[in-house]
Formats: structure tokens, sequence, C-alpha cells
């Protein structure tokens, strides 16, 4: 059953974080992992939630998302994310929305 991961990003520092960018795509398809959506031009609805960037992205479980931000190739990039934006995120797992 696929899971989500919806992150949001705040930019400190655009030159890093275009190096994260550009490399993390591929940890991500290694792991089974897609992008959904990945977008700087997010309108606020309610509750004042106002992120700079947010990021959906789909894997076919939950193991290979914990596999995917565990592997060495993602310890790599990660000084990169945690140098360049202050970030949030969540982990949805999906449920049975019949009936």
């Amino acid at each position: 059953m696929s899971v989500f991961m919806l992150v949001e990003i705040g930019v400190k520092d655009s030159g890093l974080y275009a190096e994260y960018i550009r490399r993390i795509p591929d940890v991500i398809r290694q792991h089974n992992g897609r992008y959904i959506v990945r977008s700087s031009k997010v309108t606020p609805n309610s509750g004042g939630w106002k992120p700079d960037r947010i990021i959906l992205v789909e894997f076919d479980n939950i193991d290979n998302l914990r596999e995917c931000f565990a592997s060495p190739e993602y310890a790599a990039l990660a000084p990169l994310r945690e140098r360049s934006t202050a970030t949030r995120s969540i982990v949805i797992e999906s449920e049975n929305t019949d009936g």
C-alpha cells in the first residue's frame, strides 16, 4: 500500500538547495519513490499555513521510504538539505477509504 511523505521547505540558501534538488531525485527513484508534486507555487487556504515550498513523494510501501532515508546515498545528501533549508515533514499511510 502506498505511503506519502509531505515536506514543507523554507529555503535559506538557494545555491546549496539547488545542488540538493539536482541530486536527490536519483536517490528517491532508487527506492521506488515518485514525486507527485514539487512546487513553490503554494497558495495558503486556511489555518495561517504559508510554506515557501511543498513536496509530495509517493513510495510503494513504508519499507521503501524508510530504506531511502536510511540509505548511505541519502546520508551523503542530507547535510545539503539541513544547511540550506528549514524542513518539516510527515509520513502519510494510506487507509482503506471504502464506505
